[in-house]
């Protein structure tokens, strides 16, 4: 069994004219990072637990009832005061998620305490633990709930992976991000994250000339020196993989893993039609969870990461819909 640990969030994607006021319609679809990431492993056939907290309200019934339609386990979410986190994404040109708002400030996830999991208990029968660093972000008690969730998981030698995900607007009670992540790290078998959130978070700089010179073989080089600086730094660490999202005359999407001491990247896939940014990353991390989980050789698991991420940006919502067999078709077929 897998465990995702994390906030759920409720995306509230209004059309950029404003007709959903005068029509009283106003698209909401279920996710966050975490979720996001449980449904593309429940989808891919990957046994798969997802703990959060939520209100004892009817929304948080409704939403347990959803997510456990979608075939994850929903027995360890947790009931804490506090309400359901939301973001705002307008529907249309903004393609890119340029501009998104997020309230999650007082949410049910962002109340919670330390001690407040028994995290003997939530991990019984869990192979996997999965996390995402913007979590740990939110502020010092979930923090702290985090480091409590990875010291059980040492424990139990379970295997434990991290989006190196977030944004600034989420650092809100630390400047330093990196003073609240690396403790984290040490825990930490699986490393997945763009070039950019791990010079902020780990303080592993990029070379000031990574934009001017963009081609693909410098961002490659990027990769394999920041993935080469994260295995010497943490060495519990496994596998590192960058996902990189380039926006030039199209849209290239390209990723890279090393593990084994071998670097790997994947095709490069290019597009001006996007319909929906929002959870690609969760995409391509699900991919590397289940291309490791299933002991795939890592060029063949970069190959589908990627590929599921690239996909994902044709899939209106927050959440994966293709079988593993329809992404292994699209990276076959893609010319």
């Amino acid at each position: 069994m897998i465990l995702s640990f994390g906030e759920i969030l409720l995306r509230m994607s209004p059309d950029e004219n404003g007709e959903w006021i005068n029509k009283n319609t106003l698209p909401v679809y279920a996710g966050g990072s975490e979720l996001n990431v449980a449904m593309a492993l429940a989808k891919w056939k990957i046994p798969v637990s997802y703990c959060t907290a939520l209100p004892g309200d009817f929304l948080s019934k409704q939403l347990i009832h959803y997510i456990a339609s979608q075939k994850i386990d929903v027995s360890t979410i947790i009931q804490n005061a506090g309400k359901p986190a939301f973001y705002y994404l307008k529907e249309g040109k903004d393609k890119y998620n340029e501009d998104v708002v997020y309230d999650r400030l007082h949410s049910s996830f962002y109340n919670m305490q330390p001690g407040m999991i028994d995290w003997d208990k939530t991990l019984q029968g869990v192979r996997w633990f999965h996390f995402s660093a913007v979590l740990s972000l939110l502020n010092k008690q979930v923090a702290t709930v985090c480091e409590e969730a990875l010291k059980a998981c040492e424990k139990k030698s379970i295997t434990v992976s991290i989006d190196l995900n977030g944004n600034a607007e989420a650092w809100q009670h630390d400047k330093n991000a990196g003073g609240i992540i690396q403790p984290l790290l040490k825990y930490c078998d699986i490393v997945a994250g763009n070039i950019h959130n791990v010079e902020a978070m780990l303080h592993i700089p990029v070379a000031a000339n990574v934009h001017s010179i963009s081609t693909k073989d410098n961002y490659l080089l990027q990769a394999k020196n920041a993935s080469e600086k994260i295995m010497q730094n943490f060495p519990r660490c496994k596998v590192v993989a960058h996902p990189f999202m380039l926006k030039k005359d199209k849209l290239e999407y390209f990723a890279t893993i090393f593990g084994n001491n071998n670097f790997y990247n994947s095709a490069t896939y290019s597009t001006d039609n996007i319909i929906d940014k929002s959870g690609t990353g969760d995409s391509f991390m699900a991919g590397i969870i289940y291309g490791v989980y299933n002991h795939l050789p890592l060029q063949q698991l970069i190959n589908f990461a990627a590929g599921a991420a690239f996909q994902k940006l044709f899939i209106k919502g927050e959440a994966m819909n293709k079988t593993v067999d329809e992404i292994k078709n699209f990276i076959r077929d893609y010319h």
